[in-house]
């Protein structure tokens, strides 16, 4: 397992000491400093112990786990724990169990639970599935509590595969788990998850990234897997983007590490996780792939009016689809453009007619981008041309 130094961080400098976890990473690493083999002291081993004996009980009803807390408790007769405590009894008792019989300190600074699994994956100690299933189920968790008890069997996996992790970043995300903040925790993981953490690229230089086809591009009709995706998929509707655990494996968003780590929710990520979910809806029935190159939403739409034209009701069909879609042009922002798109992907769902979903999520992405003044316009006239040259072919 890499180690590395413990930085001195703005969260670190704030607290009057170390959390036991940091504590025993810098422990290690001092023996090692003065000359010494690297090993844990006495003090650090026999708080080991402590933790483990914690696992499975409350917060609080360990008297052997007292001294390694660094919350303090408030002094205010109340019997309900704060959130923080409760967070940090949960973080040790897990801490404990990954660095049980480990030889170096698990306590990585910078590695997220999304960047451990995705380690975990490319050590091939269990299959590409078996990650995901893990971390999804974590990631579904309905409480705190659900959530440790499915982390209490991840984490002895990331120790006999040698993967550290940030602990005190786990313990950040626990404390805020049944709040407001689950959704950005949820991000950070499926984005660590998903993208490979390649260093971000120089100005000028490679970026040195292998870049995946988006998944509208690459989806097979034929695949026994098929109907199960795109289910996964929908399930993602409504939602937001990059909190829908079941669809990390399909997105190909690629960012900034900072902002990754962080669970940041970009117009990129936003704007596929949109495409993804119409797709899914798109194709779903289909034997052959609704994605296709160059079929703009226009020209989508004036195929559906060649096909009303021939109907039984003509005219009046070709007139009722050219005012939806001129309502669609006019879509303020990316918000209300995919409103109108859910509406209007299920009709080119029953005709058979394709759509493509690159130009979709550039289109999504730009709309209302205050980088780009000029793009809706410029969709917007594309689209109306693509529509009358379709309809009149």
């Amino acid at each position: 397992m890499t180690t590395i130094s413990i930085p001195c961080g703005r969260s670190a400098a704030s607290r009057t000491r170390l959390f036991f976890w940091e504590e025993a990473a810098q422990d290690w690493q001092s023996s090692r400093k003065i000359g010494r083999r690297p090993e844990f002291s006495e003090y650090i081993t026999r708080n080991l112990r402590a933790l483990r004996e914690g696992v499975g009980r409350e917060a609080g009803t360990a008297p052997s786990m007292r001294s390694v807390h660094r919350v303090v408790l408030p002094d205010d007769g109340f019997d309900c724990l704060p959130d923080r405590y409760v967070a940090e009894h949960h973080t040790l008792t897990l801490f404990g169990l990954h660095q049980h019989a480990a030889s170096e300190p698990v306590h990585l600074p910078g590695v997220g639970l999304g960047a451990a699994c995705l380690l975990l994956r490319r050590s091939e100690k269990l299959t590409e599935a078996a990650v995901e299933r893990r971390l999804i189920t974590a990631a579904t968790a309905q409480d705190l509590h659900e959530l440790v008890q499915h982390l209490q069997r991840l984490v002895p996996l990331l120790r006999q595969a040698g993967i550290g992790l940030d602990y005190t970043r786990l313990f950040r995300e626990l404390t805020g788990w049944d709040g407001p903040d689950r959704n950005r925790v949820l991000r950070s993981w499926g984005l660590q998850y998903t993208d490979s953490g390649t260093p971000d690229p120089v100005p000028g230089g490679s970026a040195g990234r292998q870049e995946r086809a988006p998944y509208w591009r690459t989806f097979d009709p034929g695949t026994p897997d098929g109907g199960a995706e795109l289910a996964a998929l929908r399930s993602g509707t409504g939602r937001e983007p990059g909190t829908v655990a079941a669809m990390w494996p399909f997105h190909r968003t690629r960012m900034a590490s900072e902002w990754r780590d962080k669970g940041s929710l970009t117009r990129d990520l936003a704007a596929e996780h949109t495409a993804l979910t119409l797709f899914a809806r798109h194709q779903q029935t289909h034997d052959r792939r609704m994605h296709v190159a160059g079929h703009s939403p226009g020209t989508a739409a004036g195929l559906l009016a060649g096909k009303a034209a021939a109907g039984s009701e003509g005219k009046a069909a070709t007139a009722a689809l050219g005012r939806r879609f001129g309502v669609l042009l006019t879509s303020a922002d990316a918000d209300e453009l995919a409103m109108h798109l859910r509406s209007f992907v299920p009709l080119l769902n029953q005709a058979g007619v394709g759509l493509d979903y690159d130009l979709l999520r550039t289109a999504l992405r730009t709309w209302d981008d205050p980088r780009r003044p000029d793009a809706a316009t410029g969709f917007r006239q594309r689209w109306d041309r693509d529509f009358h040259i379709a309809a009149s072919a």
